[in-house]
């Protein structure tokens, strides 16, 4: 059974060192979009929690990174952005044999927070 990861941390120390620099620059990105979101693990994903509920999730794979959740309405308004990567209907995955593009990774976070701060007056 694999490994249970108890912090964000421990959860990029398990990988190659290539994927760890880009995993915390995804960290560092969702970090400096939102200081005030708590970092824990979900999952068994990294995971940044606001106002009391999720705000994202990233997280390693073989040949890729990913970003969870990608919601319709980002999808709709980065859709030429992300356009050139696959995922799923609520994520987004970025290759490991390319550069991570970290501009669009802000946008999306920037988006979600939005998302999450325009929920959280509700």
């Amino acid at each position: 059974m694999a490994k249970k990861h108890s912090s964000i941390d421990e959860y990029i120390a398990a990988f190659p060192e290539d994927v760890q620099r880009v995993l915390q620059e995804i960290r560092g990105v969702i970090r400096s979009v939102a200081p005030e979101a708590v970092e824990t693990i979900s999952y068994d994903m990294p995971t940044f929690n606001l106002n009391g509920t999720y705000l994202l999730y990233f997280a390693g794979w073989k040949k890729h990174v990913a970003l969870y959740p990608v919601t319709g309405k980002i999808a709709a308004t980065l859709a030429t952005e992300l356009s050139g990567y696959k995922g799923t209907k609520g994520s987004v995955h970025f290759p490991l044999d390319k550069p991570v593009p970290l501009d669009l990774i802000r946008k999306i976070a920037e988006l979600r927070v939005a998302e999450n701060q325009a929920l959280a007056k509700k």
